[in-house]
């Protein structure tokens, strides 16, 4: 069952196109990336859904309904900036947040003191958030998205601000609420967090989507092609093979692909045997992150040369325009 739908919106500032005929859809109970460098559409994208923002064109329908009003109190939305009142004490604003969404007092009160005590901050509720850290400001500004226990989870950069330690608890709860039939949308530039969390993405550049699908099926249609080796000793025999792309390279540590069949990882293991001591080789997939990088490079130089011919073209009919007169 589709939860959200989006179908060729638009959404224009000026003459710029922030998103330019996007469509993809979500399905009940999954996680779902929306993903993209900075500039891309993805938080103009994510307003539209949220009706902060209108789009000009295209429609938007979630829980089988055009986005709205009505759809407004069943969506938890996490902003990448957040927005959250500095002198206000914690339990106060997360009660006044609950009771935006529907909530009496009473359940507000109980289910912000049971999400503060889960995340580890049972002891803040008298403290201001002016208060708070950073990372501490950024658990009451989730608590405060899933309060009221929406159905539909649209969160912006959730991870930022927070150590290791507590990414690692969000990301359990993310999973729980899925666990639970929640449906979350989830954009980050964080790709490992996206392989370990979604299940679909969909990446834009320049307001259009340029790659979507199941995160598995796309990672397999790469092929495993990419190498990882951890070493100990010199590592300056690869630069002896003229085919390989290298995505990481420190002291003890290589990640490259092989361009073409021309180059045998049997052949480069082989090699390798014969100047540093191996602790780890492998033979993979390419990393999420890998894949995007080089789905937004190669859409890149397409946009450029488009402009360029683009360019040549013009010059070309202005040539033959000089040459008639």
């Amino acid at each position: 069952m589709e939860i959200l739908k989006i179908q060729s919106i638009t959404k224009k500032f000026g003459t710029h196109f922030a998103v330019n005929g996007v469509s993809f859809s979500v399905e009940k109970g999954s996680i779902f990336g929306l993903l993209g460098p900075n500039g891309a559409g993805k938080t103009t994208t994510l307003r539209m859904m949220t009706n902060v923002l209108m789009p000009d064109s295209g429609t938007i329908e979630i829980f089988g309904v055009p986005a709205g009003y009505a759809t407004q109190d069943r969506i938890g939305y996490l902003p990448e900036e957040r927005g959250l009142y500095k002198k206000i004490k914690v339990i106060d604003q997360l009660i006044y947040f609950g009771q935006l969404k529907g909530m009496s007092r009473g359940d507000a009160t109980i289910k912000a003191k049971y999400w503060l005590k889960r995340l580890d901050a049972g002891d803040w509720e008298k403290k201001k958030i002016q208060e708070l850290s950073k990372g501490m400001a950024q658990k009451v500004q989730f608590i405060s998205t899933i309060l009221h226990s929406p159905d539909l989870l649209i969160l912006d950069e959730p991870f930022s601000g927070f150590d290791p330690v507590n990414a690692e608890l969000l990301k359990k709860i993310i999973i729980d609420m899925k666990e639970e039939g929640k449906t979350i949308i989830l954009s980050t530039h964080v790709m490992e967090q996206v392989e370990q969390l979604c299940d679909n993405i969909c990446l834009i550049d320049t307001g259009r989507v340029i790659l979507s699908g199941n995160v598995r099926t796309i990672k397999s249609g790469y092929g495993r092609d990419t190498v990882l080796l951890e070493f100990e000793g010199d590592d300056s025999f690869l630069d002896g093979f003229s085919n390989l792309s290298f995505i990481n390279r420190t002291k003890n540590r290589v990640e490259f692909r092989l361009l073409d069949s021309t180059i045998k990882s049997n052949d480069i293991l082989a090699e390798a045997l014969k100047y540093v001591k191996i602790f780890r080789y492998d033979v993979v997939e390419p990393s999420l992150n890998e894949i995007f990088i080089d789905t937004v490079t190669h859409n890149i130089n397409n946009i450029k040369n488009e402009n360029n011919n683009g360019v040549s073209n013009i010059n070309a009919e202005a040539n033959k325009e000089g040459g008639a007169k």
